[in-house]
């Protein structure tokens, strides 16, 4: 699609900035290390996870929205062989999505092999906005082969995809920064969408936490099977954050791209 770089893009350095603005402005725990400290790390996997998506686009030509625009001109999909108003499809697609990301999400904790780079992420002692891309390049490559070959089985319109990749990019911002919400909004928009003190269960170091909250955007799927959990037991401030490794080694780049391949 046209400009769909553009819009993406803006739309990550602008919340970006925002979420980190808000972070300095109204924290919602005191930091283990310094964004110093931190930041290069989870910012240069930014850089290698989207040089390795553009290495994948030259073996692949077709990422996510090129596989929609694909399927469409090849009728392929479930969207493609059923008529229905632009708005309902968007909508569906979207929906399926997200559901497709919580499962995505929630294999990754139960299957020993994949767990073994998702903790990648998991291991980040602070949660703030840079966390929300804190992923290993292998876990990005795996699941954008997922989400292109969902994409050929329901065949959503481009905008759709469009559209939730924005979406999704916007509330991994959101949900990891490290702002302090009101109550009373906390919980209205948790009705609806993952928030911080939400997602912040799910980066705890209890295992029973942490095997919760799997939603990136919609809080809706983890309500609905089950593996919703409120609060974490030692509460917001008191709580750990991180995995195993209380040091300074998961802010190092060497260390968390070669966690994968530790014992």
């Amino acid at each position: 699609m046209q400009h769909e770089l553009l819009w993406r893009l803006g739309t990550f350095l602008t919340l970006f900035a925002l979420f980190a603005g808000l972070e300095a402005l109204v924290p919602r725990r005191m930091r283990n290390l310094s964004r110093a400290r931190r930041w290069p790390t989870n910012l240069a996997m930014t850089v290698l996870n989207s040089v390795a998506l553009r290495g994948l686009a030259v073996l692949l030509p077709l990422l996510a929205i090129g596989a929609a625009l694909d399927a469409g001109a090849q009728g392929w999909g479930l969207f493609n062989r059923i008529d229905l108003p632009v708005w309902l499809e968007v909508l569906l697609a979207v929906l399926i999505l997200d559901l497709a990301i919580w499962a995505q999400h929630l294999v990754t904790h139960k299957v020993p092999l994949f767990w073994r780079f998702h903790r990648v992420h998991h291991a980040d002692r602070d949660m703030d906005v840079t966390t929300g891309f804190r992923f290993h390049p292998v876990e990005i490559l795996a699941s954008m082969l997922l989400k292109i070959g969902l994409i050929y089985l329901l065949g959503p319109a481009a905008l759709a995809v469009l559209l939730f990749e924005i979406l999704l990019s916007a509330t991994a911002l959101f949900n990891h920064a490290n702002i302090a919400l009101p109550g009373p909004l906390d919980r209205a928009l948790r009705l609806v969408l993952v928030t911080p003190d939400m997602h912040r269960v799910h980066h705890s170091i209890n295992r029973a936490e942490h095997d919760s909250n799997y939603g990136f955007c919609l809080s809706l799927w983890d309500r609905l099977f089950r593996t919703y959990v409120p609060e974490p037991k030692a509460g917001q401030d008191a709580m750990t954050v991180g995995l195993e490794w209380q040091d300074e080694r998961p802010a190092k780049l060497g260390w968390a791209l070669g966690l994968p391949f530790r014992r």
